[in-house]
């Protein structure tokens, strides 16, 4: 097992495994790490020099490692009261709970606001109270609380809104609200601006006059709602509600704070990162009706990581809000009613299937544009706008994490209809792009726009986008000046060998989970592997078997890898060695486990 390469030649690093050009057109480098520090974390903890290696990579100190490989509630969660209006929000809610008014919750069409509803519906439920939940609809909607919704909610009888995952910047609306005489509290994680919305107590950590921000300031809109949770609970617990009923187990709830938390690609660092490991445990007890129903019909039948939240429920919860109905992953969430739970389920499921077909026909006109504008639009620009008519605003959001993901810097794509496209972006690690939407919001840019720093959403006039590209370019280039132009890139974390790849290695990386965003799943290089077979399942994935000169096999599968160059060079190898870069995976079969690698890339050595 080889150590990655920190060389640095003029001022640069030289590419891991000399690869400055892989099939997909990265540059591999090692990623940065203090060697002396990697080497005391394998000799203290008995660890392979590797995870050690990541471990430094990720910032762990050593006397950090022990909260980081094993994270409690117990270590990270802090007094919800320490963030500004919480207690004000708490007694609130607490009051009205006994008051026995109406309550509802105003939350996002995302996973991250599903997950957030759901989780106020079932704890005021719970706590016995008259709550409802509404999710806008994408498209004749949009993001977040609008005025004729919030309205009709009061003409209906409701008291007091929560917004979750949205509400922070939603000024007009909450102004309607309270004129209407419906009190609001809002529960938001996005940038904040110096003026807060009218409401009776605005709830998130990134408030611009917030302290707790550098601690608290990454977590998922469901982190946040969880804390209002605690808060709420504390309050009703010293006024006695729970004399004559059963106080709610919040800890059973966890699955939906992991599952929203994963899905919104926040650091999982810190308090994110205990809330995700121990939400991950409550989600393989399957105790939620509603994510068993859909564990199921997705073909789930082992222990639910990180992995399966973000790539197979994720999706799934997702698909209501961006090709069907926008409250069935709220719904399915919330429900106790297994046959419910079921029925939802299956339409989630279909709707996931159609999504991913629509979405394949977006992401194909989309390259097709980025190719053609790229003499005008270099990629050196920083940043890729992209526009189209007829394109499913509810899959944009995916295709910008394609563009992303294929050329490396920031994408935004526009879906454009009647002069006004509505825009989803997603950004490369080191650029803030919601701080730019923010900016081009308050330059008169756009119509509405907000986001943190990996995702933002706005809408846009159609003959405004020319300026829009500018002025990104612009914001992008003053956040990476002295960089030099983005330049695809493959961080690695070490190099084995098709032996070295074995259950054990697998074993020790496992303990560094649950892995997103600020944790990346360690991925690794194995070098000079022989393909000795290749072939094509299931229409464009690419399955390998891997072999070495001493023997050694592995099995390994590039995901989607026909739908670009990746494909056809792992069929195309000639009988030469290759470097083949990706992440180790649990292979369980006919009760035997082993591993297989997942390939995001490949290089012929001495030819990139």
């Amino acid at each position: 097992m080889g150590s990655p390469s920190g060389d640095v030649s003029g001022g640069e690093p030289r590419p891991l495994l000399g690869v400055s050009r892989s099939a997909t057109g990265r540059r591999w480098l090692a990623r940065p790490h203090d060697e002396r520090l990697a080497l005391a974390h394998a000799q203290r903890g008995g660890l392979p020099e590797l995870v050690g290696r990541v471990l430094a990579a990720r910032g762990v100190d050593l006397d950090q490692a022990e909260d980081f490989l094993g994270p409690t509630l117990k270590r990270f969660l802090p007094d919800p009261h320490a963030l500004l209006d919480m207690q004000a929000a708490a007694e609130h809610l607490a009051d009205a709970v006994r008051r026995g008014r109406r309550l509802a919750v105003f939350g996002d069409y995302d996973v991250d606001g599903a997950t957030s509803s759901a989780l106020l519906v079932r704890f005021f439920r719970a706590v016995g109270a008259d709550i409802q939940a509404y999710i806008p609809d994408r498209i004749n909607e949009g993001y977040g609380p609008n005025a004729p919704a919030l309205l009709r909610l009061r003409e209906a009888g409701v008291d007091l809104v929560i917004t979750v995952d949205c509400g922070v910047t939603s000024f007009e609306p909450l102004a309607a609200a309270a004129q209407a005489g419906l009190e609001v509290i809002v529960v938001d994680h996005h940038k904040a601006e110096p003026a807060l919305p009218t409401a009776r107590a605005v709830v998130n950590p990134n408030r611009l006059d917030e302290t707790m921000t550098d601690r608290l300031g990454t977590l998922a809109a469901v982190g946040v709602s969880f804390l209002l949770v605690v808060a709420v609970n504390r309050v009703l617990r010293a006024t006695g509600w729970y004399a004559n009923r059963v106080e709610p187990d919040l800890m059973g709830w966890l699955d939906l704070v992991a599952l929203g938390t994963v899905c919104d690609v926040v650091p999982l660092v810190g308090l994110n990162r205990a809330l995700v490991a121990q939400g991950l445990k409550v989600m393989s007890r399957r105790n939620n009706v509603g994510l068993a129903a859909l564990a199921d019909v997705a073909g789930i039948n082992e222990r639910m990581d990180a992995y399966h939240a973000g790539y197979i429920l994720g999706p799934r919860v997702n698909a209501g809000g961006r090709v069907g109905r926008a409250d069935l992953g709220t719904r399915l969430l919330s429900t106790e009613d297994p046959v419910e739970a079921r029925d939802l389920a299956a339409q989630l499921h279909t709707l996931n299937a159609e999504r991913r077909a629509i979405e394949a026909l977006v992401l194909e006109e989309a390259i097709a544009l980025v190719e053609a504008q790229a003499a005008t639009d270099p990629l050196a620009a920083g940043a890729l706008v992209i526009a189209g008519a007829g394109w499913h605003p509810g899959v944009i959001g995916i295709v910008a994490s394609r563009l992303k993901e294929r050329y490396g810097v920031p994408a935004c794509v526009v879906a454009l209809e009647g002069g006004i496209g509505k825009a989803s972006g997603r950004s490369v690690r080191g650029i803030d792009l919601g701080s730019a939407v923010i900016a081009a919001r308050q330059a008169g840019l756009l119509m509405a726009g907000g986001g943190h720093a990996m995702a933002a959403g706005f809408t846009v006039a159609e003959d405004r986008l020319a300026d829009l590209r500018a002025f990104l370019a612009e914001r992008i280039a003053q956040q990476t000046a002295g960089q030099g132009p983005l330049v695809p890139t493959l961080h690695l974390d070490g190099v084995v060998s098709v032996r070295g790849a074995s259950v054990d290695l697998l074993g020790h990386i496992t303990r560094l989970g649950p892995f997103g965003t600020g944790n990346s799943e360690p991925r690794l290089a194995v070098a000079d592997a022989r393909i000795v077979r290749a072939d094509v399942v299931g229409g464009n994935h690419v399955r390998c078997i891997l072999s070495s000169v001493d023997g050694a096999r592995l099995k390994a599968i590039a995901f989607r890898a026909m739908d670009e160059d990746l494909g056809p060079a792992l069929l195309n190898h000639g009988g030469r060695p290759m470097h083949l870069a990706g992440t180790l995976r649990a292979d369980r079969w006919n009760g035997a486990e082993g591993v297989q690698l997942t390939i995001d890339d490949a290089a012929l050595p001495g030819a990139s």
